[in-house]
């Protein structure tokens, strides 16, 4: 679907009230209609960011940050309470997006806003057992295969927890001995795993399958790596894989595959395809200023992006939602207007449009029709960040 900017801009004022009123509905339907502070366990089903009630306390802290609302802020302490007690008995996972790393950080990040020093000692410890993980640090040649290296379920997961909290509450928040085994094992896996490949350095397999996009393949684990320090090879193994990664898009349209050697060429999202090598190339432009090439594939990914259009779901994970923070993404390290305002292109579209493509089932599973990266939660999140677009993030996935 084509798009111009001129007619569907929205005003900033806008934006602000229609962030508020849908992150209400978010909190009114995932929250407050489910039982709010009277969840028991059994009612509570996914305590996560990515699908679950944790998304819902991101929401709001995003709400808080933009309004200064206290409500708010009370309202996601409340929240993370309540999926901190579940996910200590049903979460398997230690990541920001789909496990207790998620948890933990935001708690702590939350209760350092309200001036809580013993809440934020609590989560602090949480975290820390969470990175005592004893497959966290385990290396190839140890036999580490047993723990994934993705940023929904892996390591990449992990570690964007520690950058969440570090970002937040300053890089002594975490102490970095307890972090570096981690990244060293997350590169020797990928030199494991790329089978002595020269021209790309690291690859990694998910059950089995060598993806390429964010949430589970190269480009998200790239994405986490470039926010670390690196010694000359490992920043060299990590611009030798970028370079092949761009290497791998297809000819005609300029998107990216799914996954090595996959010639489906239809997905153009966050999850898989140009939208996510989008924000991770411009993460690489930034760490890697001399080299030109990142910048401009970064910019060619943003044009697939809008090229292809609106597609017709409405999450970060695969919808309108998370292909307008390409643009934001491009903004931040280009300056050039044209970025904002085709983020703001999507952004309106969402405004007039959004319900109706939920309502259409344009959404996996009902239950998650309020989710952060599934469903209109991402959406609030987007219109928040458009108050500030040099600011903007993509939920747990740029810093």
């Amino acid at each position: 679907m084509d798009l111009t900017v001129s007619n569907l801009t929205l005003p900033r004022e806008i934006f602000l009230r229609a962030a508020i009123s849908l992150k209400d509905q978010v909190v009114r339907a995932t929250w407050k209609e489910a039982g709010g502070g009277e969840m028991g366990q059994g009612k509570v089903i996914d305590p996560t960011m990515y699908t679950g009630l944790l998304g819902t306390a991101f929401t709001c802290l995003r709400s808080y940050e933009a309004t200064g609302s206290q409500q708010d802020l009370l309202l996601c302490r409340e929240i993370i309470d309540t999926c901190a007690t579940v996910a200590r008995a049903s979460s398997r996972h230690v990541t920001f997006l789909c496990g207790r790393g998620g948890i933990y950080a935001l708690g702590a990040v939350v209760a350092n806003y309200m001036g809580d020093h013993q809440k934020l000692d609590l989560f602090l410890g949480l975290f820390l057992e969470v990175a005592q993980e004893k497959a966290l640090p385990v290396g190839p040649e140890e036999g580490g295969f047993g723990m994934s290296y993705d940023l929904l379920y892996g390591r990449a997961g992990f570690l964007w927890s520690a950058l969440f909290l570090k970002k937040y509450l300053g890089q002594h928040a975490f102490p970095n001995d307890i972090l570096m085994p981690v990244i060293d094992a997350a590169l020797a896996g990928g030199r494991a795993g790329a089978s002595d490949n020269s021209v790309c350095p690291l690859m990694y397999r998910w059950h089995g399958t060598r993806y390429l996009g964010a949430a589970n393949g190269l480009a998200g684990i790239l994405q986490v790596l470039l926010h670390f320090p690196l010694s000359t090879e490992d920043a060299e193994d990590v611009k030798k894989t970028l370079r092949y990664l761009m290497s791998k898009r297809f000819p005609h349209s300029g998107n990216y595959p799914s996954s090595e050697g996959n010639p489906r060429d239809k997905l153009v999202q966050w999850s898989h395809g140009a939208t996510g090598m989008a924000i991770t190339l411009c993460k690489a432009s930034q760490v890697f200023a001399s080299d030109r090439e990142f910048r401009d594939g970064a910019i060619e990914a943003g044009e697939v992006v809008w090229k292809n259009g609106l597609v017709k779901k409405v999450g970060l994970a695969d919808g309108v939602a998370g292909n307008a923070y390409a643009f934001l993404s491009l903004y931040r390290i280009t300056g050039e207007s044209i970025y904002e305002e085709r983020a703001k292109a999507f952004a309106s579209f969402l405004f007039h449009n959004g319900r109706t493509l939920v309502s259409e089932g344009n959404v996996h599973g009902g239950d998650r029709a309020y989710s952060l990266f599934q469903g209109l939660a991402g959406t609030a999140c987007l219109w928040f960040d458009l108050l500030e677009p040099q600011n903007s993030r993509f939920p747990g996935y740029d810093l």
